[in-house]
């Protein structure tokens, strides 16, 4: 099975949406949210308007979407979820810094981003072993 890697960034005026490994997958919007659904949309749009044999080798057969954010759009995205205060328990990062981050003032270091990352899996971990 392959996997299209759908890219969220942040930029000035919205936030941009692309496939890393799939030309021509592309969507924007207000939200990262918004950018995710259109760049979903686009990517159905660009299966349903060519021929099967026309269509990149990566999109012929089954195929997952896997979704990497920047660190400020996945902040603003997940913030729902995920206040700053949790997130400070979870990766020991001051909630000051956590917000320059979800802010666009400042970029993570690899070191930082990587806690954060190992962090939300640490917890993702966590919730799949949870019976009710």
């Amino acid at each position: 099975m392959e996997t299209i890697k759908i890219i969220i960034e942040k930029s000035a005026d919205y936030y941009d949406a692309y496939s890393e490994n799939c030309d021509g997958i592309w969507g924007a919007g207000e939200t990262a949210e918004a950018a995710k659904a259109d760049v979903l949309k686009g990517l159905e749009l660009f299966i349903n308007s060519r021929d099967k044999k026309e269509l990149p080798a990566i999109l012929q057969g089954e195929y997952t979407v896997v979704f990497s954010y920047d660190t400020q759009s996945f902040m603003n995205y997940y913030n729902k979820l995920f206040s700053n205060v949790a997130l400070e328990r979870m990766t020991g990062i001051n909630q000051k810094l956590l917000h320059h981050y979800a802010s666009g003032l400042k970029k993570p270091r690899e070191a930082q981003r990587k806690k954060i990352e190992n962090a939300l899996h640490n917890i993702g971990k966590e919730l799949l072993a949870v019976e009710l």
